[in-house]
């Protein structure tokens, strides 16, 4: 009979470790929260509309760039997994691969407003109005595009790497029209809804780095996080992700920040 080396309890607890640590490295959690404003804002701005008055004058058009709800949720911020290299989880990038991603003019505004958008995903930027509209998408690591789109026609853009920053998007023939494209390498990126929440799906377990940012603020330096007032250097805060998920809660923004 073949006998084995006993092993040592020092050993048998290594390999607890080293198993624990490759199933760790398997589990993924969500990251969770919402932006609230603490404070008071402003009405949005309506908007003049001085172009193809008999479609687009029929929209009660306003400037998007600070959109709170009535319960202070702040909208369009950006919260985006920072890191280089972080892992993706393999079904998180298949069915990012599969599916396309939506940018419409609609209502002579730009639907989302704010669009998320990962490397080699289509974007399908489509015209919903009776009239024609061009997207001109800004970016700067990309080659930009400026579709002109008739009425009920689309066009579709791909990137081949990621944009630093949003790009912005714009209406060359209506100009009041404006929007923001996040270009990024992976899946684990949001943008806030309009009542300020935002979720970020199948994120690895362990510390990342997340990115925050806004039309009017840029990168977000100040927050408070459970009534903590904290700094993030250019918009960067590290989080610990849970395989049970990081529920960040109501993450406030002080009306200052906008003001720039």
């Amino acid at each position: 009979m073949t006998r084995f080396p006993r092993l040592s309890s020092a050993v048998l607890v290594a390999f607890g470790f080293l198993a624990a640590g490759s199933a760790h490295a398997d589990d993924w959690g969500t990251i969770k929260g919402r932006f609230v404003l603490s404070g008071d804002a402003a009405a949005p701005v309506e908007l003049k509309i001085d172009k193809d008055v008999d479609v687009c004058g029929k929209h009660k058009l306003v400037a998007e760039e600070l959109m709170v709800g009535g319960d202070k949720g702040v909208a369009n911020v950006v919260v985006f997994v920072r890191d280089k290299g972080v892992k993706v989880k393999p079904e998180a990038a298949a069915a990012a691969a599969s599916t396309k991603v939506v940018l419409d003019n609609k209502d002579c505004r730009f639907q989302p407003h704010v669009t998320f958008v990962q490397v080699g995903q289509e974007l399908v930027v489509k015209n919903s109005d009776t009239i024609g509209h061009n997207s001109n998408i800004a970016t700067q690591k990309n080659a930009p595009s400026n579709n002109l789109i008739p009425a009920g026609g689309e066009a579709t853009v791909k990137f081949t790497t990621d944009e630093a920053i949003p790009a912005q998007v714009t209406c060359n023939i209506h100009p009041w029209m404006k929007g923001w494209l996040v270009v990024r390498p992976n899946p684990y990126a949001a943008v806030s809804a309009a009542d300020g929440s935002f979720e970020i799906k199948d994120v690895p377990a362990g510390e990342v780095e997340l990115q925050f940012w806004h039309e009017k603020a840029g990168y977000i330096a100040e927050m408070t996080i459970g009534g903590k007032s904290e700094k993030a250097s250019k918009g960067r805060k590290k989080v610990a992700v849970a395989a049970s998920g990081t529920d960040l809660g109501e993450i406030g923004l002080a009306p200052a920040i906008f003001q720039k």
